[in-house]
């Protein structure tokens, strides 16, 4: 196990030498190719904002800077190699940026927030961006026609950031939809999506801002990748923040995402730390807000449906008719190529986690058989699913947390605070217990009668 060390380069010339503490392994990104290009998709973001009429600001662009080296770091070190237990890696970037005082005076807030979110221990330094990238962003002759936009939201492909999409373009927004291309998966979900949106709203300026980011696989050498991915919201996150910053005013950066998944509540003893993800959960949510409050960023970030399951958020959307016709095609599996070994091609299991919860809100919104995605298991009933293997292995949970919660309903409210500290949420306890509740009876009317045991 060793501790690694990430420092970020702008150029060939920028050779700023970093010490190497005792145990750690340093490695480089470099953000520049060619001259002054920037890398990795941030140089392409600047160009589709500039487009838009959009001009984010330096801090902004930091922000975005500060994402690709946790995203690299994220996915370029292999837990299982360098961890002492399998999961917790300890991560030190150096990162350039046009104001280090600001970002130094932040630093115990990212690491409040990255350690929650990763299960990892971070830290942070930053440095002066060398001279001829002090000012990167070109404003150019923007500013004179202000940005059409009026609102901004995460899209990733999923159903509940297509209903977030449908809400604001049903009450008249003009919203600016985020994205992070990522797979190939979810990358045609969105594109699919989009195309969708775009013909029925096609009155509506809206528009979306895509980005890809990716790294070589020997980035760290001698060093395998990792696939927990943990840190991409907090680049998905900051690409919405980074959009934001260009707008001209202050804004929200609208998260969507029902409350059960929010809060991500344990189903089971099994399934802690690494098993329990923590993308939208009210903690992390509130140290985005204290992070851009300490960087002077004129923003907040917001989950509009943190208090209802995602059944309700489905039976509440502005337009039903159109959510049930381009539903298909938006993607919720946590694994949709899974099924590649059995000779099929890209679609929803039908068993994991984010899939039953789709599942159950479908169904409680729409009613029994009004689901048309296909699924890899199409009948949960149709057989006794095996605990021993996935297909079994989040329904017996759910049945687990079901059962529990039915029998005792006010132990909901302390099972909320098992993912994480909810002091932000003092006001919003009994909300929080009761949406976990709704969620779980949800799944229960998906599930009752499911037969599950180890074969």
């Amino acid at each position: 196990m060793k501790r690694h060390l990430l420092v970020g380069r702008f150029g060939e010339d920028d050779q700023l030498d970093v010490s190497v503490g005792k145990d750690e392994q340093r490695a480089f990104l470099q953000l520049v190719k060619g001259k002054k290009s920037l890398d990795h998709g941030i140089g392409g973001a600047l160009s589709s904002l500039k487009k838009f009429g959009i001009c984010p600001s330096e801090i902004g662009l930091d922000l975005l800077i500060l994402a690709a080296h946790v995203y690299a770091a994220d996915t370029r070190i292999s837990r299982v190699q360098h961890s002492q237990d399998s999961w917790t890696r300890e991560i030190r970037l150096v990162v350039p940026v046009s104001d280090p005082g600001r970002w130094n005076s932040a630093s115990a807030i990212l690491k409040n927030m990255l350690n929650f979110l990763t299960g990892d221990r971070w830290e942070f330094g930053f440095r002066k961006r060398p001279l001829r990238f002090q000012s990167v962003v070109d404003e150019g002759e923007l500013g004179l026609i202000p940005p059409c936009f009026d609102s901004l939201s995460l899209f990733s492909g999923g159903l509940d950031s297509l209903i977030g999409a449908i809400d604001l373009l049903e009450n008249g927004s003009t919203p600016l939809l985020i994205s992070h291309s990522g797979d190939g998966a979810a990358s045609d979900a969105q594109n699919k999506l989009i195309s969708g949106l775009k013909g029925q709203y096609k009155n509506n300026s809206f528009d979306r801002l895509r980005v890809g980011m990716a790294f070589k696989q020997d980035l760290i050498p001698g060093v395998a990748s990792e696939d927990s991915t943990r840190g991409r919201s907090f680049l998905f996150f900051s690409l919405g923040v980074f959009a934001g910053t260009g707008l001209g005013q202050r804004f929200t950066l609208r998260v969507p995402e029902n409350g059960l998944i929010a809060l991500n509540v344990p189903l089971d003893p099994l399934r802690l730390g690494s098993n329990s993800t923590r993308t939208t959960h009210p903690y992390y949510m509130a140290r985005w807000n204290e992070l851009l409050e300490a960087l002077d960023i004129k923003g907040e970030v917001r989950n509009p449906y943190w208090n209802i399951t995602k059944g309700e958020m489905a039976s509440n959307c502005l337009n039903t008719d159109l959510l049930k016709h381009l539903s298909t095609d938006s993607l919720s599996c946590s694994s949709p190529a899974k099924g590649r070994w059995q000779g099929l091609g890209i679609e929803h299991c039908g068993y994991c986690l984010p899939c039953i919860i789709r599942r159950a809100s479908l169904e409680a919104a729409f009613g029994p058989k009004s689901d048309a995605t296909r699924y890899t298991v199409p009948d949960l009933h149709a057989q006794v699913l095996d605990t021993r293997k996935a297909e079994g292995v989040q329904v017996r949970s759910f049945q687990y947390a079901i059962e529990r919660v039915k029998k005792k309903p006010e132990l909901a409210n302390l099972l909320i605070h098992k993912p994480g500290s909810l002091a932000d949420e003092i006001n919003h306890l009994d909300r929080l217990a009761d949406v976990y509740r709704r969620g779980l009876d949800e799944v229960s009317r998906l599930i009752v009668g499911v037969q599950t045991r180890p074969k």
